[in-house]
């Protein structure tokens, strides 16, 4: 019992978090109006959600080693993915209509995971073992995917001109749901089904069978999984109150609200990415965090628009400006650095240096 508390010390944290929050939500958020309260309620609710989110991959990685490729990564990105969903839908639930918050976190999940992450992992995935070899079929399985989606998605509203401003027609949204339901689909087929091989190495191939031989139980992780995930869909209802207070009240940057869900959705998946390439298992890298930004656009984008159609607020999908010739930006420079199979560090400098870009252009758009 002691060691289970030892490494598993931070669920009576998040569920204690989530008791004081039920209760007595009203009186902690009344301190939203003193500068300090507001810095100590955010970070209070940001730590433990994204400690809990960590946990969520720690628990997901260990079934990955026990699954293997890739239904170890599928559970990771979907555990995710599902934490997103929720998330973006409590703040967008919450407090007056921020018709940008889908968009801006769908932006800025792309950019962090494909600038910042992919950078940060094969810069020190390349630092360390020079080279490092991955999956060519697989990659452009990923991206062949992810581009029509985001296109789709993000820049497509912005040209359209049956519905005013960047936004898509009834018909429209529809036709983007089921693209990108039908084409997730299809892809976990593939990925699971006869092109399996697609997205593992063939020195990975082999050690199946050892990892067949463990025959370690699945219910545990599977079931601290779920305890994780719990507190966190709750708590990120709660994150919403000081989110909307500096929007709203502090007439602070609109962007912020998707920034931050942004953050505590990628952070845990680029923790696992990097750890992985450092590791000199690449494939598992890009696993994750392609397997992240297809799992993003293809489930998200159509839970959002169903959730805008039940509740009525209405938003803004299409990237515009200087974001969407970054945007394009990013996606032609993945298709050139997964186009060999092979990595090195000037193509982890590149995605940083598109990556700082971004940040530059929060502020100064």
């Amino acid at each position: 019992m002691l060691s289970l508390l030892r490494k598993e010390w931070l669920l009576p944290i998040s569920m204690g978090t989530s008791f004081a929050f039920y209760y007595w939500g009203d009186s902690i958020f009344a301190s939203l109006e003193h500068p300090l309260g507001r810095v100590i309620v955010f970070l209070w609710l940001f730590g433990v959600i994204l400690g809990a989110a960590l946990t969520v991959v720690r628990h997901a990685e260990t079934l990955a080693e026990r699954l293997g490729e890739p239904y170890g990564t599928l559970i990771l990105t979907l555990s995710v993915t599902f934490i997103e969903v929720m998330s973006i839908s409590a703040v967008m639930l919450h407090g007056d209509n921020n018709p940008t918050l889908v968009r801006d976190t769908l932006y800025a999940v792309v950019m962090i995971i494909l600038n910042g992450m992919v950078g940060l992992s094969l810069l020190v995935g390349a630092w360390r073992h020079r080279e490092q070899s991955y999956n060519l079929q697989g990659a452009n399985a990923y991206l062949g995917a992810v581009v029509p989606l985001v296109v789709l998605s993000l820049v497509l509203p912005t040209f359209t001109v049956t519905t005013k401003g960047p936004t898509l027609s009834n018909a429209q949204q529809a036709f983007v749901v089921l693209a990108a339901v039908g084409l997730y689909t299809v892809f976990l087929a593939m990925q699971t089904g006869r092109h399996r091989g697609y997205f593992t190495l063939a020195e990975d191939l082999g050690k199946e069978e050892a990892r067949e031989a463990r025959q370690a139980p699945l219910a545990w992780p599977a079931v601290m999984l779920a305890a994780y995930m719990a507190p966190v869909v709750f708590l990120a209802e709660q994150l919403a109150h000081p989110i909307d207070y500096v929007i709203e009240t502090l007439q602070m940057p609109t962007a912020l609200g998707g920034i931050v869900m942004a953050v505590l959705v990628a952070t845990p998946e680029a923790t696992g990415a990097v750890r992985a390439a450092a590791a000199n298992h690449l494939q598992r890298s890009v696993n994750i965090f392609l397997g992240s930004v297809l799992s993003t656009i293809g489930l998200t984008v159509p839970a959002m628009i169903l959730m805008s159609h039940l509740t009525g607020r209405p938003f803004i999908l299409g990237v515009e400006g200087a974001d969407l010739v970054l945007l394009l930006l990013t996606l032609a420079v993945s298709f050139l650095t997964f186009a060999s199979g092979r990595t090195n560090v000037i193509q982890g400098a590149v995605h940083l240096i598109l990556f700082g870009a971004y940040l530059l252009l929060i502020y100064q758009n």
